[in-house]
């Protein structure tokens, strides 16, 4: 099989010729900055660049070399764009080490060795500490209350990190030209590479409700002003359908995945009673499958973070067809357990290893064990694409994560 015929079959519950492999098609499914940085000194590639292409979660765009290195199957269409030099600059990793940022992001460093990234207006929306390795959001538009209408709702937006500091292709969405551009690349990745195709859509609700309210307003939001939770969710499903409307016209025919994200879980359950998220979520995540699926061909992702068990079944209702990170260490979450009940129903992408425990912590035998363990649960009957339970975190050694692809190639080499 191709990878994407691979990974198409999989997601089709058919089990695909060896397991199809992610790393790095999203920015839930990828690698620190500082884990690249040092796996690629590891393995000898001292020629190869560290691109930190999502600057809020400073991670890293992963190589074609090593996208091959590793037997990777996905990827994001996002990678075409910023193919140039002189679309990046350089600058120093908290390791030591060589990287790159795109021209675009200018954070400051202040006297308190932190830095602070602004808006295109100049103010100031986020920090990353001193000796941080990620920016948190410091500005929440909303944080002293609605206003009376949403009609400068995407104003608001543009003032939230995760909107004004995009990963690619959105970081060039102002331009006229977008997405002409936009087909015309996807179109050549379509022709010149056999990988599958996924386009992040983001498209979140409850998490743009904590972007702008601040979590704990938020979580206080859905029980004491239902109300005006749905006319937020109203004006912003306007906002995604026009962004879905685009996507499916222009490259609607050519990717396989749209991802979607919204972070429903914590350690211990979702972050609300499943009969609030069927009020106020579930309505609004069907449309937006429905339509993704009314106008293209492509596959429904869903990115939720935590311990989602009890909304699964929901979730696969209102249209998701994948599932990701597949937080196994939460309650309820059990690979055995998601894999019985909902193996033929949605496709598992993630659960492949305990990121924050095993990963970082454990020998290579140790990761070696866990990922042939987690192989075994979810590949048979295909639904499974191998991924981390989210991005590989900066203390994870080079070593382990060889060891990790080692043990897929060895389960899939049987």
């Amino acid at each position: 099989m191709t990878s994407r015929e691979r990974v198409l079959a999989t997601v089709n519950h058919k089990e695909p010729d060896r397991v199809p492999v992610d790393f790095g098609a999203t920015p839930s499914s990828g690698i620190s900055a500082i884990a690249y940085s040092n796996l690629i000194h590891h393995l000898g590639y001292k020629d190869q660049t560290t691109c930190v292409y999502d600057v809020v979660q400073q991670l890293a765009e992963p190589s074609d070399h090593m996208l091959e290195h590793f037997n990777v199957d996905v990827i994001d269409i996002g990678r075409a764009f910023n193919t140039n030099p002189d679309d990046w600059y350089d600058i120093n990793l908290q390791n030591g080490r060589n990287g790159q940022y795109p021209k675009w992001f200018r954070p400051v460093l202040k006297e308190d060795k932190s830095w602070y990234a602004s808006d295109k207006t100049g103010q100031e929306i986020a920090k990353m500490p001193a000796f941080a390795t990620f920016f948190d959001q410091t500005y929440f538009p909303y944080l002293d209350g609605y206003p009376d209408n949403f009609k400068e709702l995407p104003i608001a937006m543009d003032k939230s990190m995760w909107a004004a500091f995009p990963t690619a292709p959105w970081d060039k969405a102002g331009r006229e030209s977008f997405w002409p551009e936009l087909r015309k690349k996807v179109m050549h990745l379509r022709e010149t590479t056999d990988k599958s195709l996924l386009i992040g859509a983001g498209c979140n609700l409850f998490e743009w409700g904590t972007f702008l309210r601040r979590m704990d307003n938020f979580l206080m939001d859905l029980i004491l002003q239902p109300d005006k939770v749905e006319e937020l969710l109203d004006a912003l499903m306007e906002v995604h359908l026009k962004t879905l409307e685009n996507i499916c016209h222009w490259v609607g025919d050519l990717v396989d995945f749209v991802k979607f994200g919204d972070d429903l879980g914590m350690q211990n359950g979702p972050f609300m009673d499943p009969l609030v998220y069927r009020r106020l979520f579930k309505p609004r995540h069907t449309e937006l499958c429905s339509f993704v699926k009314k106008n293209s061909k492509a596959h429904t992702y869903l990115h939720s973070c935590g311990s989602i068990y009890q909304l699964i079944p929901d979730l696969i209702e209102a249209g998701f067809e994948v599932l990701n990170p597949v937080q196994t260490n939460t309650k309820d979450m059990e690979p055995e357990r998601l894999k019985k009940e909902f193996g033929k129903d949605v496709t598992f992408w993630g659960g492949g290893i305990e990121t924050a425990s095993i990963l970082n912590n454990g020998t290579t035998k140790e990761v070696r064990k866990m990922v042939l363990n987690r192989l075994e649960i979810f590949a048979p009957g295909g639904g499974y694409v191998f991924n981390t339970i989210h991005n590989i975190l900066p203390d994870v050694p080079p070593e382990n994560i060889i060891a990790m692809f080692d043990a897929v190639n060895e389960f899939n080499e049987g």
